[in-house]
């Protein structure tokens, strides 16, 4: 597989498997010690990875549960932001300056501060009240917050069998090196058709609509540097459908919760006018030990997986590097 380290691979993702004690030890103090509300927080990519975890909440519990984008939060603030709030924060580096700025707020609030992060003596790790460490470039946070929802979801009795979720995802490493390899041709061939296209659409809904925006933000457009529009499949009535012309790159992201069938729906009409339709579907990938009643829980992981071998053959194809940046961390603002 192209510029993919299998044995890297699964040190990253079993690193992230075993923070689980860490992670349920803090829940359950923190339920227990009566928080009552949280703040995912993010910038960025780390704030639309937040978006799966609380629509997951959102349709299960009632905790309050929302995500935040770190400067917003610092800038306007929060009503609810206080001694009974949990904040979590995310960061690869460890040095997002919007993250470091709303941790500083959270805790001058009296909330309770976690980072997942995957140096220890980094500026976020330090900072927070509790650090949670994978090894370094351990990516994406799915598996942790994953854990940390579940566990605190069950522990109100509005999670049913997280201890079986968590046991199963013990295979994650493996079963996501068989994604990988299954999306090799799949991504190949994507690439080579679009070395040329300087414009997508893309469509995603439920707990995939954070990837569908990370994606087309964080990677084609930042590190590709093309032009293109993202619609939650839900909304993709309202306006953006007017952009579809019978050449238009239309990507579509489908999982398998309970938006499904608003996502089939946008696919369908989005056929109708444009001959350039491209249909990931988390279905299409086997998942071997994984109940089907979880399936759904881990279309983000899996399309991440998937959409990395797109993002290194687009790499390829089109000669531009994927580390390559002309202002994000390059210029002052």
């Amino acid at each position: 597989m192209l510029k993919f380290n299998e044995a890297e691979f699964v040190s990253q993702t079993e690193s992230l498997l075993a923070l689980r004690p860490q992670i349920e030890k803090t829940v359950d103090r923190l339920a227990d010690d009566g928080y009552d509300n949280v703040l995912l927080v993010g910038a960025g990519g780390t704030y639309a990875q937040m978006w799966p975890y609380e629509h997951l909440a959102r349709r299960s519990s009632l905790l309050p549960v929302r995500a935040a984008v770190a400067a917003e939060l610092v800038a306007s603030g929060d009503a609810r932001l206080g001694d009974r709030t949990i904040a979590v924060f995310t960061s690869v580096s460890g040095t997002t300056d919007d993250s470091l700025r709303a941790i500083a707020h959270c805790k001058s609030k009296g909330a309770h501060t976690i980072g997942f992060t995957g140096y220890p003596d980094s500026p976020v790790a330090r900072n927070v009240d509790t650090a949670l460490v994978s090894e370094p470039k351990a990516w994406p946070f799915d598996v942790q917050l994953l854990l940390f929802m579940g566990r605190l979801l069950s522990r109100r009795g509005e999670f049913e069998g997280y201890e079986r979720l968590a046991g199963e995802l013990a295979g994650l490493p493996r079963i996501l090196v068989d994604v990988a390899r299954q999306a090799e041709p799949v991504a190949a061939a994507f690439a080579e058709a679009h070395k040329d296209t300087d414009y997508h659409f893309l469509i995603g809904g439920g707990n995939l609509w954070g990837f569908t925006y990370l994606y087309s933000m964080c990677i084609l457009e930042e590190m590709q540097w093309l032009r293109t529009t993202r619609v939650h499949s839900a909304e993709f009535f309202h306006g953006s459908l007017e952009l579809l012309e019978e050449n238009t790159s239309v990507i579509v992201f489908q999982g398998e919760d309970e938006t499904r069938a608003l996502t089939d729906r946008a696919e369908a009409f989005a056929k109708r006018v444009s001959k350039d339709v491209t249909v990931f579907d988390t279905r299409d990938y086997p998942l071997e030990g994984i109940s089907p009643q979880f399936r759904g829980l881990l279309a983000p992981l899996v399309l991440d997986t998937v959409m990395d071998r797109v993002s290194k053959h687009l790499e390829r194809v089109r000669d531009h590097s994927l580390d390559l940046r002309r202002y994000y961390r390059v210029m002052d603002y």
